[in-house]
């Protein structure tokens, strides 16, 4: 009985380990965002034309792997990042990472946009992660959201907000509604939602703050 019970402890590690490996994995890459409004400041329309191209890319990639047809790289990548949501599904969050980080450029300012699209690398990345290790109180109605990864989104966001704007009451109000919005069981659409409507509320906020 007790060698049972050891042995589904074990498996039960071993289940979180992976899947805290995949989480860490897929969320360095959700974080690699962090570099594009430097890139955007240097190279607007070239960098927005490359992600568009990426994004295109992706889709066929992951409709060809539905298929039984691997895409080099693409679709190792992609398989070794999928939740177990995502089994056998088309994987949707590089296509919405995508268009929030294209939609928000397109949409704001240069200095909203990089709020909203480093409030997505950070705040959305660092909370997911946060919530994986440290998570243990769940926010009720939030399908899984945990008090460690909320808390997180909102120190991510606010560092952020506060070192591009330099204004901490700014920096408050953006980094409590990121935490808001990604405590909403939005699924892979936090990706489009968290940089538009947080560079939108910046370039909204910033001249009356």
């Amino acid at each position: 009985m007790i060698s049972f019970f050891c042995a589904k402890i074990g498996i039960e590690i071993k289940r979180r380990l992976i899947d805290l490996r995949k989480e860490l994995f897929r969320k360095s890459i959700h974080m690699c965002t962090a570099f594009i409004p430097l890139l955007l400041h240097f190279a607007y329309t070239p960098v927005l034309a490359a992600l568009f191209a990426v994004g295109c890319m992706y889709i066929v990639a992951e409709v060809l792997r539905h298929k039984g047809v691997e895409v080099p790289v693409v679709s190792v990548v992609t398989a070794a990042a999928a939740r177990k949501r995502d089994e056998d599904r088309f994987v949707l969050g590089p296509v919405t990472l995508v268009a929030g980080v294209c939609i928000t450029a397109l949409c704001w300012k240069e200095q909203p946009a990089a709020v909203g699209i480093l409030a997505l690398a950070f705040g959305d990345g660092l909370a997911s992660l946060a919530g994986k290790t440290l998570g243990h109180a769940v926010v009720p109605f939030t399908q899984g959201k945990t008090a460690a990864g909320s808390l997180m989104c909102f120190i991510a966001i606010f560092c952020v907000t506060s070192t591009i704007c330099s204004d901490t009451e700014l920096a408050f109000i953006i980094a409590f509604a990121g935490m808001m919005v990604e405590l909403l069981p939005l699924k892979d659409y936090d990706n489009l939602l968290i940089p538009v409507l947080l560079g939108g509320l910046t370039q909204f906020l910033l001249p009356h703050i």
